[in-house]
C-alpha cells in the first residue's frame, strides 16, 4: 500500500531553467522547488525537497522546538542537505568563519557584510551536511540538493541581498549559534551504498541502494517517505520516479534496481 503525494513545483528567481529532463518538462521555468504535499498537511513531522539553484538563497536561521513554540509555531525546524550535483565552485554557507556577537552580526546584516562572516564551504556532489536549527546558513548557486527538514513554515531571514523581502533580524539573531559550526554527521556519501546518515533527534534518513540492507529496513517504522534519488525504484512493485514521492508503511515493498538509489525518512 503507498500514497502518491501531491507535487508541488514552484518558480523562483534564483531557480533555474535547465532542470534534468529527468524530474519532467518544465517548458523553460525558472524552477526553484519541487517539495512534496502530505495530506496531513502542517500535523506532518517531515518535509521533503529538491532545490536548483543559480544565484545565492538569502542568509538565513531556523529557530529549534522551544523557541519555535514560543512564537507559536507547532516545533522547530532542523534540516539537512544531499547534494545530487554540483557545478564547479558551488559552495554552501553553514555557520560563521570566527565567533562573533549578535550585536555585530545585527550591524553586517545592515550593511551587507555578513556575506564574508559565512563559512563558504566548496560543494561537491554526494556532499551531505546536516544543519543545526540556530545554524546561520546560505545555499549557494550552482546546486541541485534534496533537503529532508523538520516541517514548519518558519525562516527567519538575516540577509536578502537586496531582494524586496521581509528581514527578521530581531527574531533570527536571537535563535543564532553566532559562532562556527560543525555537524558530525557531515560526510561524503556513496551512492552505491546502504546508509543510515541521521539517526534522530527530530527524524530518521537512511540512503538505499541495491542490494537492500535488511538490518536497515528492520529500522524502519510508522510512517515512512520513499524519495528516489534515480530511475529504477518501486513500492509494491510500482515505479516511483524521480521527482516523485510516496509514503509507506511496510519497507519490504521497496524495490531497488543495480545501480538506482532513493531515500527513506521517517519520524523520530
Amino acid at each position: 500500500m503507498l500514497t502518491r503525494l501531491e507535487t508541488i513545483v514552484v518558480e523562483k528567481p534564483w531557480g533555474r531553467t535547465d532542470i534534468p529532463a529527468d524530474f519532467g518538462d518544465f517548458g523553460g521555468r525558472r524552477i526553484g522547488e519541487i517539495w512534496f504535499s502530505n495530506p496531513a498537511g502542517d500535523d506532518a513531522p517531515i518535509m521533503v525537497k529538491f532545490l536548483f539553484t543559480s544565484e545565492r538563497l538569502s542568509i538565513q536561521v531556523h529557530p529549534d522546538d522551544a523557541a519555535a513554540q514560543a512564537a507559536g509555531y507547532p516545533r522547530g525546524k532542523e534540516e539537512c542537505w544531499l547534494i545530487l550535483d554540483a557545478q564547479p565552485d558551488a559552495e554552501l554557507g553553514v555557520g560563521l568563519n570566527t565567533e562573533s556577537t549578535r550585536e555585530a552580526l545585527h550591524d553586517a546584516a545592515l550593511d551587507g557584510s555578513i556575506v564574508d562572516m559565512i563559512d563558504w564551504r566548496p560543494s561537491k556532489t554526494d556532499d551531505f551536511v546536516y544543519n543545526q536549527a540556530g545554524t546561520i546558513h546560505a545555499i549557494g548557486p550552482g546546486l541541485t540538493v534534496v533537503e529532508v527538514q523538520q516541517n514548519v513554515d518558519c525562516t527567519y531571514r538575516l540577509y536578502d541581498y537586496g531582494r524586496p523581502r521581509e528581514l527578521h533580524l530581531d527574531e533570527g539573531l536571537k535563535v543564532s549559534n553566532p559562532g562556527p559550526v560543525h555537524d558530525p554527521r557531515d560526510t561524503v556519501v556513496d551512492p552505491r551504498t546502504n546508509r543510515m546518515l541521521v539517526s534522530g533527534p527530530y527524524f530518521h534518513l537512511a540512503q538505499l541502494a541495491a542490494p537492500l540492507d535488511p538490518a536497515m529496513l528492520e529500522r524502519a517504522a510508522g510512517e515512512l517517505t520513499f524519495v528516489p534519488l534515480s530511475a529504477g525504484c518501486r513500492v509494491a512493485g510500482e515505479e516511483v520516479k524521480l521527482g516523485e514521492a510516496v509514503l509507506l508503511t511496510d519497507p519490504a515493498t521497496i524495490g531497488i534496481d543495480d545501480g538506482a538509489r532513493a531515500l527513506l525518512t521517517w519520524p523520530a
